[in-house]
């Protein structure tokens, strides 16, 4: 999917993502700073009230006030747990990370009684009706993730032909703590290698190293380098989706509707072996200058 990515557009996407993230988290902090100062005023001023003749003498007042002093530490605690801790390990990757992880294991428990209605109805196993993209023995559901035009387009001089920031967002989260497979011009094309990712490389190049990355060098060496992950990524280019087909149990498409000039194109999709599970269709905008598609492909 990225393997035609312009360097200036990776970065402008990530920099939006962390300046997004920067102000949601400053306004968290401003919050609970003017949480603490109304917290020590108010605990002055109840404590103070103590030391008056008319409030010193009340005790059910000297009561009332430390009951209000403790329920608002309590709060107060809470407050600063969900601004350091919840959001460290809680975070938006994190939610996107379960939510995947979720859909795979009903998927695969679907899977299974679908398999056990076959065996005792003959009538529901022909292949048009298998709706599900894997073999539920399998450990792992190999997915190919790509961006392609209305005639398989990929890009032009190794960058992509279009700009939909909303692809970027959705490529990160659905391959955030998985493997990604990809050639080596597709991770060179990369500014940096993307976070929380492992990336593994096919290159003919046997002397070839970079640092924070696996190297293989046939696609059957990188599928079974990410055993035990529960949903590797083909990500690119070409060649390697070309490769990578026959492998695959499930295809990510996201089908930007219109023609470029390019010099790499998507293998096809052939209907005896795919079905269109699923297709999610969105309008041109102000960040999009074309209409896509989210289309979710499985192996029939």
């Amino acid at each position: 999917m990225f393997s035609k990515t312009k360097k200036t557009v990776k970065i402008d996407s990530e920099q939006r993502e962390q300046f997004e993230y920067a102000q949601a988290r400053i306004k968290q902090k401003k919050n609970l700073l003017r949480h603490f100062i109304f917290f020590l005023v108010g605990s002055i001023f109840l404590v103070t009230i103590q030391f008056f003749p008319n409030f010193g003498a009340n005790v059910f007042m000297k009561g009332w006030s430390v009951w209000v002093l403790l329920i608002w530490v309590f709060l107060f605690l809470i407050h600063v747990f969900n601004v350091f801790i919840m959001n460290t390990f809680m975070s938006k990757e994190w939610e996107h990370k379960q939510l995947s992880k979720l859909k795979l294991k009903q998927e695969k428990r679907i899977l299974e009684l679908q398999k056990k209605v076959g065996k005792e109805s003959p009538m529901l196993t022909d292949k048009q009706d298998q709706t599900l993209i894997f073999n539920a023995a399998e450990d792992n559901v190999i997915t190919m993730i790509a961006a392609a035009g209305a005639n398989n387009e990929l890009g032009l001089n190794n960058e992509l032909v279009w700009h939909l920031p909303a692809d970027f967002k959705r490529f990160k989260q659905l391959t955030t703590g998985h493997h990604i497979i990809m050639g080596r011009k597709t991770f060179e094309s990369f500014p940096k290698p993307l976070p929380n990712r492992t990336h593994v490389v096919i290159t003919r190049n046997k002397d070839y190293h970079k640092e924070g990355i696996i190297v293989v060098h046939t696609m059957e060496e990188a599928i079974a380098v990410t055993k035990g992950d529960t949903q590797p990524f083909i990500i690119g280019g070409g060649e390697i989706y070309k490769m990578g087909l026959e492998f695959t149990q499930k295809i990510e498409l996201t089908r930007v509707h219109g023609t470029f000039k390019a010099d790499t194109f998507f293998p096809e999709i052939p209907s005896s072996e795919w079905k269109l599970a699923s297709e999610e269709n969105h309008k041109k905008d102000d960040r999009h200058t074309y209409d896509y598609s989210y289309q979710t492909y499985i192996r029939t």
